[in-house]
């Protein structure tokens, strides 16, 4: 859907602080699955989190992205997401090699602008729901940026700038699109 719009990139890297300022502005936003599902599962005690079942994980991020999906259709305007279906089918690709994405190169489209966040190390902080370090956040970014072209996607890298500034690139790019 054209006005759903993926901000994706390297963790830590500002997302869900450039969300915030969106939905300050009015936009609908979707908060990152992840967390919720990390949430979730230490709530529970349950075992699918990223550092003891990965792909447990990963598959409930593509049934959770899904859901978030359908749910945001009666949402009007521009629908910001915090990741999302491509990364988590990225990541499912990623961990056991099986074709994920296959099945969202053409179904369940997006904006075909798609906004990463680079790695930015003088705010990358580890927390309860995010344990991996600096280096794997990189490591998930680089795939990231490759996997995004490779179905159809155009990257638009945001600055290291101010909040307001990264929301004002956002809204402006997708704009001019």
């Amino acid at each position: 859907m054209d006005r759903f719009v993926v901000i994706s990139g390297c963790s830590g890297g500002g997302k869900s602080t450039l969300l915030d300022e969106l939905g300050r502005r009015g936009h609908a936003i979707v908060e990152e699955p992840g967390r919720r599902i990390v949430a979730e599962e230490l709530q529970r005690g349950g075992t699918a989190l990223p550092w003891l079942d990965a792909t447990a994980f990963a598959r409930r991020l593509i049934d959770l992205s899904l859901s978030d999906r359908a749910a945001a259709e009666d949402l009007p305007g521009w629908v910001f997401f915090d990741r999302g279906l491509i990364d988590a089918a990225a990541g499912l690709a990623h961990l056991t090699g099986e074709p994920a994405l296959d099945a969202f190169r053409s179904s369940h489209r997006n904006n075909r602008l798609v906004f990463l966040t680079p790695p930015w190390p003088e705010i990358y902080v580890t927390d309860n729901e995010r344990r991996h370090g600096l280096s794997d956040a990189v490591a998930e970014y680089e795939r990231l940026t490759a996997v995004y072209p490779s179905i159809g996607y155009d990257i638009r890298f945001l600055p290291k700038v101010s909040v307001a500034e990264r929301a004002d690139f956002v809204l402006s790019e997708l704009t001019r699109s």
